[in-house]
């Protein structure tokens, strides 16, 4: 496969020499392809309570997914829990590759090498998969998003080094898009089941439990993130 030099617009240096980019992809859903995107699908039985909650996982640029599945496991082109629901292929150009690591001079170039300054998209994901690959998995503290954030920090995507598993679950659900109609029904249709079965058994009050749920589930991770800094990894 020959080089081809990306317009200006695909490339990012922080400093005079400019890196090239290989030409991505498209992404293909049949063959499970996703290059250079972040990807989510619903978790059993926890997204039929909140189904703005699912695990995610990030992608190379030949589109093998990775995903941090387990306690010590990241798992390679095997997404956990199901086929990909929702997608967002993110811009390599908004990422920090510094042609130089000695010469690092971006505008978060401190806050980026503490987070582990990666020089392509790949090594990135790489470095992000050694370290979660000696990590205890946890719904609540250290999950899939963490993993995709720890990936992004890498990358300083977006110029930031400050992403953590709120505004990544933010990203996928106000920018990303359903891969389908029925993607979308499988995501919804077992929490629209459970609420009518509960409403129907205990009345309108369980759906105010559900938002109470809702609500502490919700303050738990802006605690651990924001609050108790370390706590939500």
């Amino acid at each position: 496969m020959e080089l081809e030099a990306a317009p200006d617009d695909e490339v990012f240096s922080s400093n005079d020499e400019m890196q090239t980019l290989w030409p991505l992809g498209q992404v293909d859903p049949k063959s499970a392809r996703f290059p250079c995107c972040i990807v989510w699908t619903p978790l059993p039985v926890v997204s039929w309570l909140a189904p703005y909650i699912g695990h995610v996982g990030i992608a190379r640029e030949d589109g093998t997914v990775l995903d941090f599945a387990g306690s010590n496991l990241v798992s390679v082109d095997a997404l956990a829990y199901g086929s990909v629901a929702r997608c967002l292929q993110l811009d390599r150009a908004k990422c920090c590759f510094p042609a130089n690591l000695a010469a690092h001079v971006c505008a978060r170039s401190h806050e980026h090498a503490e987070a582990g300054t990666a020089i392509s998209w790949d090594d990135a994901l790489r470095s992000g998969a050694r370290r979660f690959e000696h990590k205890c998995y946890n719904l609540f503290t250290c999950n899939s998003h963490s993993f995709v954030a720890d990936c992004l920090n890498r990358l300083a995507y977006g110029g930031s080094v400050g992403w953590n598993v709120l505004n990544v679950a933010a990203l996928v659900w106000l920018r990303g898009r359903w891969l389908d109609p029925m993607a979308a029904v499988r995501s919804f249709l077992p929490f629209a089941a459970v609420s009518c079965v509960g409403v129907l058994m205990a009345g309108w009050s369980f759906l105010l439990g559900m938002a109470a749920f809702t609500l502490l589930l919700l303050g738990w991770f802006v605690l651990g993130v924001y609050c108790m800094k370390g706590l939500v990894g």
